[in-house]
């Protein structure tokens, strides 16, 4: 029987995963410090304490101060960080990954590259959304085609099921104001899930920008993944929530997102969504990698070597390489 003396220790990064921590934590006008395994947050009214290693995602508002030992038990438990605007509706810089594993990143570009399994990808996606549906032989534009008329679809559901009055989508980039209550509920619901997809998509280590539906743009992969649940939870959302009251639309769409983010385990249903994305072959989404720590070297024919070893064959050289 095993005993704890000889069990393998366990780093931070490995503590808590990507799918079971928060999806964010937002600070603002205060001062984050480091406790031990925790991080502080003083402001005028105390000092909160947030074990560090149950965070996805910090979001650093206006006002905030970090200590550089903040920061670093921050990397040491893999967690992303995000300096942000007020409220974090803008996004201005960011930090490291969770993953220490470039598996998922070197399967989205494989999927990526090829125009073939990069359409495939763009199907599978819409079946994932709509799943009464086989998008099977469908081109692009039929592809782009059907998601706009499921889209609207869905808009008129939820408007006859709530009974908030529906004019069609209207939004006016840099001016949230500009549109009736549904119509910010739907934005403010947006922007949160492009969050959440955003930290879930850097976490595994994928790139933002190799999108598979949408391209051209340094988030494209983000858009793409946060689409996902548009017709099955933003919007609708949006819809009860512009139902319940025309004030505070904003606020009140992203306290319910996260609340039924919560409920319906999103961010383990994100990241097991992605990993079948890019590695369909795998039998399991837990076999996708990402929590390796292995380095290795390319051989030839595909074959992959152990890193730290020196491979001239000679004599005169060690094994090791440094």
């Amino acid at each position: 029987m095993s005993t704890v003396s000889r069990r393998p220790a366990l780093t931070p990064r490995q503590l808590t995963r990507t799918d079971e921590r928060l999806s964010f934590v937002y600070l603002e006008r205060c001062t984050i410090h480091r406790d031990a395994n925790a991080i502080t947050a003083q402001d005028a009214e105390g000092t909160t304490h947030i074990p560090s290693a149950t965070i996805g995602t910090l979001l650093l508002g206006p006002g905030t101060r970090v200590t550089h030992q903040a920061m670093s038990v921050l990397g040491e438990t893999g967690a992303a960080v995000c300096w942000v605007g007020e409220h974090g509706v803008r996004y201005y810089a960011s930090g490291r990954a969770l993953s220490r594993s470039s598996t998922l990143m070197e399967a989205q570009a494989r999927q990526w590259a090829n125009s073939r399994s990069r359409l495939a990808v763009a199907r599978e996606m819409y079946r994932l959304r709509f799943p009464d549906e086989d998008p099977a032989g469908l081109t692009r534009h039929e592809l782009l085609g059907r998601e706009g008329r499921r889209v609207k679809d869905c808009y008129r559901a939820e408007a006859a099921r709530t009974g908030v009055p529906w004019r069609g989508r209207r939004y006016t980039p840099g001016d949230f104001t500009s549109g009736d209550a549904v119509n910010q509920a739907i934005t403010a619901a947006a922007q949160c899930m492009y969050g959440i997809a955003h930290a879930v998509v850097t976490s595994l280590g994928c790139s933002p920008a190799l999108g598979f539906i949408h391209s051209g743009h340094e988030l494209s992969f983000v858009l793409d993944v946060a689409d996902l649940y548009k017709t099955e939870i933003g919007i609708p959302l949006a819809f009860d929530v512009a139902a319940q009251d025309e004030e505070d639309t904003g606020p009140r769409t992203r306290r319910a997102l996260r609340d039924r983010i919560n409920e319906t385990s999103l961010l383990n249903r994100c990241v097991n969504d992605i990993k079948r994305l890019l590695l369909p072959e795998t039998a399991s989404p837990s076999d996708a990698g990402g929590d390796r720590d292995v380095v290795t070297l390319q051989s030839d024919h595909g074959h992959q070597v152990t890193s730290g070893v020196n491979y001239d064959g000679s004599e005169d050289y060690g094994d090791e390489l440094w």
